[in-house]
């Protein structure tokens, strides 16, 4: 159905749960997943595994998503990494402020599956007619 396999995705959040079950539905797609408890952790692990697709939770302890996401896009290597935001508050100003730093979408928590893989597809599909 999806298309994903091979694809290399970072899950950042420093809720366990959210990681498990991030990992686990994409692991069943085929994609290689990486995850992180925070900011300073992922931007070692994108350094490394240099992933295709970033998510990341927006309250999180040292380094929080907008912080992670504006480092992540002052980066030329990853400049072009989309970067999709998780939060469990679904304000206009969080989505804003995640657009300002440079995030390409916003997925509200708890999300469904479909919202996960629908997220990574449209980013494959743009990427594809790229």
């Amino acid at each position: 159905m999806s298309g994903l396999s091979g694809l290399k995705v970072l899950v950042i959040d420093d809720s366990k749960t959210i990681r498990r079950t991030a990992e686990t539905l994409l692991t069943k797609e085929g994609c290689e997943v990486v995850t992180a408890v925070d900011g300073f952790e992922a931007l070692a692990k994108i350094a490394d595994h240099k992933p295709d697709i970033i998510f990341v939770d927006i309250m999180m302890p040292r380094l929080d998503g907008y912080q992670t996401c504006a480092l992540i896009k002052h980066n030329a290597s990853f400049k072009q990494t989309p970067v999709i935001m998780l939060s469990s508050k679904d304000g206009l100003f969080d989505r804003a402020r995640g657009r300002i730093v440079g995030s390409e979408q916003y997925l509200t928590k708890p999300f469904t599956r479909d919202e996960l893989l629908g997220a990574i597809q449209n980013h494959v599909r743009r990427a594809a007619s790229a």
